[in-house]
């Protein structure tokens, strides 16, 4: 059987159809990020995390009447985050989209929202407007085909355990012409490298080089003291929403809500592929599913099983990718992968 292939771009947005937007503001070290299908579609979400930080994803459920949405939003900023909705929210208001309801349109816009409050950015907006809403609506104007990884969106001011997180994405062609893309802001409690080492928990289904090309270790060490001591010793006034993992997997392929939550469901394995440990109390870790609806599955059956495989090896790399892109910055509290594994 040939190796799977990933997409023109190596992006979520190889799947026809869609496009991401980012913004962020270095003063704030934060940021947000839109991801915006060319006409409604069906979503639903799986929560795994045990301190999520959302908004409308009770919507999505299978059992819930609206069919499809306008657009979602991952964002830093804790539960201020979620204003990027809004501001995403209002900006296809002005261009017509949205739910019919009568004579008005209201643009549906899920949003999951990751903490990075504490990262060395200035967050004294006091009683004012919080940015975020400036940030979405910046993020929706900027939605494009192409985008830059690591250092960006939503993933601006994440960070894992042992280092600098980021905003990662991938995509896989299927062998039935299907397309898979996933878009992950990754700001884990856990550790996507093996403890010490430069190689990525992801690697078994690694494209190419494309998050460094390093393969496993010639033996899978234990976890280290220092991601042991991590867990065991955390401050004592660590809360919810202070880590997470947030993404979004899209397909092609025509699912109903209901397919798209056991996909969903599904993709979550790529979490604990990429990242130990995942989905800890301390965690918001979620996934939405989106389909665009252009392809329909020739064998329900084969498609749902492939569709799942591959929608959690996506995510996976698109976790590795974020923290391989990663960029400097002086007020760093963990290096980039990049500083702490490439010699000059």
């Amino acid at each position: 059987m040939a190796r799977l292939k990933a997409g023109a771009k190596n992006l979520i947005t190889d799947v026809p159809g869609i496009q991401v937007g980012n913004a962020h503001d270095p003063v704030l070290k934060s940021g947000s990020t839109a991801i915006i299908p060319d006409n409604p579609a069906v979503v639903s979400v799986a929560i795994h995390g045990g301190a999520p930080g959302t908004r409308d994803v009770a919507l999505l459920e299978p059992d819930q009447t609206v069919a499809q949405v306008d657009a979602l939003v991952l964002s830093g900023g804790s539960a201020f985050g979620l204003d990027a909705a809004a501001g995403v929210q209002s900006l296809l208001a002005k261009r017509g989209k949205g739910y019919a309801v009568s004579s008005v349109r209201v643009p549906i816009v899920p949003a999951a929202i990751l903490f990075d409050l504490l990262n060395g950015g200035d967050k004294n907006w006091g009683l004012d407007e919080t940015p975020y809403r400036h940030l979405g609506i910046q993020a929706a104007q900027n939605a494009r085909t192409d985008f830059e990884l690591g250092t960006i969106g939503a993933g601006y001011g994440a960070t894992t355990a042992t280092l600098k997180g980021g905003l990662g994405s991938a995509s896989t062609l299927l062998p039935s012409g299907a397309t898979i893309g996933a878009l992950a802001a990754v700001n884990a409690l856990g550790s996507v490298t093996y403890d010490h080492l430069a190689h990525f928990r992801a690697a078994p289904f690694e494209i190419g080089d494309e998050f460094g090309g390093l393969g496993l270790p010639d033996h899978l060490p234990q976890p280290s003291e220092a991601i042991l001591s991590k867990l065991t010793n955390m401050d004592s006034k660590a809360q919810p929403l202070q880590n997470t993992t947030i993404s979004v997997v899209a397909t092609d392929l025509i699912l109903t809500k209901a397919e798209a939550k056991r996909i969903a469901v599904a993709a979550h394995d790529g979490y604990a592929q990429a990242i130990w440990p995942s989905h800890t109390p301390l965690d918001g870790d979620l996934i939405f599913v989106l389909s665009t609806g252009k392809r329909a599955m020739t064998d329900p059956v084969s498609d749902m099983q492939m569709l799942g495989a591959h929608a959690a090896s996506t995510v996976a790399r698109a976790i590795a990718r974020g923290v391989y892109h990663a960029a400097p910055d002086r007020t760093d509290a963990v290096p980039t992968w990049k500083e702490s594994y490439l010699t000059t």
